[in-house]
């Protein structure tokens, strides 16, 4: 069982930046593929980011591609998102999520095994 615990979410104007955490418990953190999701008001839950286990091959959804980062210390038992030029559209509850397995498919939200509780990112105009 893996829990998960998101943190850095907050109010920022349009072009700043923030850094999302999730800090995972348990000893198997690094087995577990992560990745990041986020919901929107009326919205369903899109995919962000995900990275494998290894810290590897990262993935980023078209519409955040090029500004923001995925990364993930297993020491720490923590993974990050590092969102940049943020855009009002930005704005949603952003989610990490693990999944075991294979590293595939890291796109659909019904493939993760586990879910934090999400921290709210706002960008103001």
């Amino acid at each position: 069982q893996v829990q998960l615990v998101e943190s850095g979410g907050g109010l920022v104007q349009a072009g700043g930046s923030l850094r999302l955490s999730c800090a995972a418990s348990g000893r198997t953190f690094n087995r577990y593929h992560m990745g990041w999701f986020r919901q929107a008001p009326g919205k369903e839950r899109e995919f962000v980011a995900a990275i494998s286990w290894s810290g590897g091959s990262p993935y980023y959804a078209d519409s955040v591609k090029g500004r923001f980062t995925i990364s993930r210390d297993n020491a720490k038992n923590t993974v990050y998102l590092q969102m940049n030029s943020l855009k009002p559209e930005d704005t949603a509850v952003y989610y990490c999520a693990a999944r075991g397995g294979p590293y595939s498919d890291y796109g659909m939200a019904v493939r993760y095994d586990y879910w934090g509780q999400g921290t709210q990112v706002t960008v103001s105009s």
